[in-house]
């Protein structure tokens, strides 16, 4: 069990809190839609469940599966690439609902971008596996084991490591002749990990000013969530501290967070502004930068 927060329930997200598309700024649009779709198996949305801003045009393209956005590749070919050390997105985390849609994906990464892996770890709560596309923006593909097997510390906090994880073990134990044949199950962004310039600022703003629950601190990275997940959202400052407001380059242009309902999304909006956050409100989401300037959009699951 977690511990429990004293703060009230208008001081924090609401339990059904989700994520939603990551907005990926690319200068490459085919290289970058051959590597999403064609090694990790997404497909292209021409409809999406939900408004995102370009959809249609030729320079905005939608991965994800069924009518569900996962990632939006938006061409942007005139900005710099983003340096190592700057603020940004650390990587993307894409959740397979099955072992065996897990091992398919990873199967196609050895066979058609193998130099893309770059590691891997069982975290006790998750198996994960760390690609850097094309570009140079991290991606994660995990497997969740059941929330009934996490451990947790004496303050309630969830137990995480980094163990290790052989990925030819795990692609012999579980690819199956089906999963190969078949879309890749049906993956989530499960959560979003960023670079940012200090953990005590990332605390202040996506804790006490945006809602989430911290569920880990590990060397010099922030876990947080909504309702008891092991995170939705994490910051480290492993190659970034210090690191000032972000300039504009490719690389993260923005993270989606899906609340329950309209109540939601206005309680949000008013503790941000309570909290001296300047938010852009179009009526369906509320829009508004970390103090390193990623941007973080948020609407409502019936939107």
């Amino acid at each position: 069990m977690t511990a429990a927060d004293p703060r009230p329930a208008l001081d924090r997200l609401a339990a059904d809190t989700a994520m939603g598309p990551v907005t990926l700024l690319v200068g490459d649009l085919d290289l970058q839609l051959r590597y999403y779709r064609d090694v990790l198996g997404l497909q292209v949305v021409e409809r999406p469940d939900e408004r995102i801003e370009g959809v249609g045009r030729p320079d905005v393209v939608v991965l994800g599966r069924g009518t569900q956005p996962l990632m939006v590749l938006r061409h942007t070919p005139d900005l710099p690439p983003t340096s190592r050390g700057q603020a940004g997105l650390f990587h993307t985390a894409i959740l397979f609902d099955t072992q065996e849609a897990l091992a398919a994906t990873l199967a196609s990464v050895a066979a058609r971008a193998p130099r893309t892996y770059v590691g891997s770890a069982d975290h006790l709560v998750s198996e994960a596996f760390y690609l850097t596309d094309p570009e140079g923006n991290g991606v994660e593909l995990y497997w969740d084991r059941a929330r009934e097997l996490w451990g947790y510390d004496e303050h309630g906090r969830v137990q995480m490591d980094s163990l290790r994880l052989d990925p030819n073990e795990f692609i012999q134990g579980h690819v199956t002749e089906a999963a190969l044949a078949a879309p890749a199950g049906r993956p989530v962004v499960g959560h979003v990990h960023l670079q940012v310039g200090d953990v005590a600022g990332a605390r202040a703003f996506y804790v006490d000013a945006l809602g989430f629950d911290v569920m880990a601190e590990w060397h010099g990275a922030l876990f947080v969530s909504a309702g008891g997940y092991h995170h939705h959202m994490a910051m480290n400052t492993w190659n970034s501290a210090g690191a000032g407001p972000r300039a504009s380059s490719l690389g993260l242009g923005e993270v989606t967070l899906v609340v329950p309902g309209t109540d939601d999304l206005g309680a949000l909006r008013e503790r941000l502004r309570a909290h001296g956050v300047a938010v852009r409100d179009d009526g369906a989401t509320v829009t508004f930068d970390d103090p390193w300037r990623n941007v973080v959009r948020v609407r409502p699951a019936a939107a």
